[in-house]
C-alpha cells in the first residue's frame, strides 16, 4: 500500500462517510501513480515571480484510476529569503467558484513578512479557469437565468425560475460527468497530493469565505499534515449547505438596511439619495420598481429589477465599495442626463457579477457536498416567506434551492468537524458579515475544538486579513510567522468607513 493510501486509511475514522463503503477502502492502491508524478514549474502568464505546474489528479478519489483523469493547475511564489525559509502556506479560493491560481503573488505583495518565509501556493480548484473545468451554461443562458424579477410570486413567474433551474442541472449534466466530482471532499485530495508532490510533511492554510469550509475540511481529514491555519470569514461547515445558505437573506439584508443605508443617507449630500435611511431605502425600492416596468440598457447588458439586486448584494462584501456602488444607484436617477464616465462606470457595476463558470463550480459543489431537501413546495413556501422578509437575497432563494432539489444524488461523505488532533486553528470574522455571518461563524468556532476566534466588532466586511485593518493583520502575522496563538478569544475593532471623494 502507498504511503498516501496509508495515511488515508489511518484518517478515515475521522470521516462519516454516507455511502457504504469506506473512502480509503475504496482508494487502495490506485492513487501512486500520481504520487509518482513530478511538477515541471514555469512561469505563470504575465505573473512574474509566480510559477505554475499542471498537476494530475484522479477523476473521482473514492474510485481512483476510473475514468478520465483531470488536471488542476497549481501556482507558487517561492520564500522571499530562503534563508529564513519555515515551509508552504497553502492559499485557497472562495466561492466554491473563484480561481486562486493568481493568488499568491497579491498574497505575498499584501504581506510581505508571511511572503519572506513561506513558499505561497494555491490553485484552481477542479472545475475552474485553468484546471479541468466545467461548463453548465452558455453566455445568454446565464443572462437568462438571472432575468425578470425573482420578487414576482405570480404562478408564471414561479414555473419560469424552476424551469430555469432545472435547465441549469441539464446543462451541467450535458456537459459530462464531471461535476458529480465537483466537491469539498474530492478537492481536499487534490491539496493533498499538492502537498504530497511539494515533499512536505506538514503544510500551513490561509482560506477566506468557501475556503473555511474547504479548510476545516482538510484539517479534518488530514489533521496530521497541518502545522497552522487560519480560516477567514467562516462559513458554518459545521453543517450542511442548506443550513448556512438559508442564513445568508436574513444577513445581507441587515448589512444592507443597518450598514450601507444609513451611510449613504449620512452622504445626501453628495448623492442625493435620501436623508435617512428609510429615505434611502424608498428611493432604492422606487427605482426597482421603475427598472420593473422599464430594464435600462447599458452597454450589452439589460438593467433590471434582478440587475439591481445583484449589484447591490456584490457592494455589500465591503464597504470599500460602498462609494462607487452608491455613484452608480445616484446616476441611475438621472440616467437620461448621466456623462460618460457614469455610464461606464455603471456599465462596469453591472457586468461584475458572477459568471457562467463560477456558476458552474458554484452549484455542483454546494449541491452534491451536503444533502438538499428536494420538496419544491417547501422551497416555493420558503422563497416567498425570505421574499418577504429578506427581499434582498431571498428573492432569488427558489432559483437557487431548486437546482439542487434537481441536482442528482451524491455520494460525498459527510465530514464531521472537530478539531480533532489539530494544533490551535486561527479564525477571523466581522459581526455583519452579508456572507458568511456571525451567527454561523460562532457554531462554527464551537465545532473547530482549540480554535481563536478573532471578532472584528463594529463592522461587516467579508474577508478580514488584508483588508487594512492593522488588529487583524499584527494577530494573523504573528500566527503564521512566530507561531504566536492568542491565548483566547479577542476582539479588533472595524475600519473607519469610507468617506467620498466628491
Amino acid at each position: 500500500m502507498s504511503r498516501y493510501a496509508r495515511f488515508v486509511w489511518s484518517v478515515a475514522a475521522a470521516v462519516v462517510v454516507t455511502a457504504a463503503v469506506p473512502v480509503a477502502a475504496r482508494a487502495g492502491d490506485g492513487v501512486g501513480r500520481y504520487e509518482a508524478q513530478e511538477l515541471v514549474w514555469g512561469p505563470c502568464d504575465q505573473e512574474g515571480a509566480l510559477e505554475c505546474a499542471s498537476m494530475t489528479v484522479p477523476r473521482d478519489w473514492r474510485h481512483p484510476g476510473v475514468g478520465a483523469d483531470l488536471t488542476v493547475e497549481v501556482s507558487r511564489h517561492r520564500a522571499a529569503d530562503p534563508a529564513k525559509r519555515r515551509g508552504v502556506l497553502m492559499m485557497a479560493a472562495g466561492g466554491p467558484g473563484a480561481s486562486g491560481l493568481g493568488r499568491p503573488a497579491g498574497f505575498v505583495a499584501a504581506s510581505p513578512e508571511v511572503g519572506a518565509v513561506y513558499d505561497v501556493v494555491s490553485f484552481d480548484q477542479r472545475g475552474v479557469g485553468a484546471s479541468s473545468r466545467a461548463v453548465c451554461q452558455t453566455d445568454d443562458q446565464f443572462r437568462d437565468f438571472y432575468a425578470g424579477d425573482f420578487r414576482d410570486r405570480s404562478p408564471g413567474a414561479l414555473r419560469g425560475v424552476v424551469e430555469r433551474s432545472r435547465e441549469f442541472v441539464r446543462g451541467c449534466l450535458a456537459g459530462g460527468d464531471l461535476v458529480r466530482y465537483l466537491d469539498t471532499d474530492q478537492a481536499v485530495h487534490d491539496m493533498d497530493l499538492f502537498r504530497e508532490l511539494l515533499g512536505v510533511r506538514k503544510i500551513s492554510y490561509y482560506g477566506p469565505s468557501y475556503a473555511t469550509w474547504l479548510g476545516a475540511y482538510y484539517a479534518t481529514e488530514f489533521p496530521q499534515h497541518v502545522e497552522r491555519a487560519v480560516l477567514d470569514s467562516n462559513l458554518a461547515f459545521d453543517g450542511s449547505w442548506e443550513q448556512a445558505e438559508l442564513g445568508q437573506p436574513m444577513s445581507f439584508q441587515r448589512r444592507f438596511e443597518q450598514d450601507f443605508l444609513p451611510w449613504i443617507a449620512k452622504y445626501d449630500s453628495v448623492y442625493h439619495y435620501g436623508g435617512t435611511a428609510a429615505g434611502a431605502k424608498a428611493t432604492w425600492e422606487a427605482r426597482r420598481a421603475a427598472l420593473r416596468e422599464r430594464p435600462l440598457t447599458v452597454g450589452s447588458s439589460t438593467i433590471g429589477p434582478n440587475q439591481l439586486d445583484n449589484a447591490t448584494i456584490q457592494g455589500m462584501y465591503n464597504a470599500g465599495l460602498w462609494p462607487s456602488l452608491a455613484s452608480v444607484l445616484a446616476s441611475l436617477e438621472h440616467w437620461d442626463t448621466t456623462t460618460a464616465a457614469e455610464r461606464q462606470r455603471a456599465a462596469k457595476t453591472f457586468a461584475n457579477y458572477l459568471s457562467p463558470g463560477f456558476n458552474a463550480v458554484y452549484f455542483p459543489v454546494t449541491c452534491n457536498d451536503t444533502p438538499w431537501n428536494r420538496d419544491l413546495g417547501h422551497w416555493v413556501r420558503q422563497s416567498a416567506a425570505d421574499t418577504e422578509k429578506y427581499p434582498l437575497l431571498g428573492a432569488r432563494e427558489l432559483a437557487y434551492a431548486s437546482v439542487c432539489a434537481f441536482w442528482p444524488a451524491s455520494d460525498a461523505p459527510h465530514v464531521k468537524v472537530t478539531g480533532k488532533g489539530l494544533p490551535p486553528t486561527l479564525m477571523l470574522n466581522s459581526v455583519h458579515d452579508p456572507a458568511t455571518y456571525y451567527e454561523g461563524a460562532l457554531r462554527a468556532h464551537r465545532a473547530l475544538k482549540g480554535s481563536r476566534l478573532v471578532t472584528v466588532a463594529g463592522g461587516g466586511d467579508h474577508g478580514q486579513y488584508q483588508n487594512g485593518n492593522a488588529c487583524v493583520d499584527s494577530v494573523v502575522d504573528a500566527y503564521l510567522v512566530e507561531g504566536k496563538v492568542p491565548a483566547h478569544d479577542l476582539e479588533c475593532a472595524a475600519n473607519s468607513l469610507p468617506v467620498p471623494t466628491s
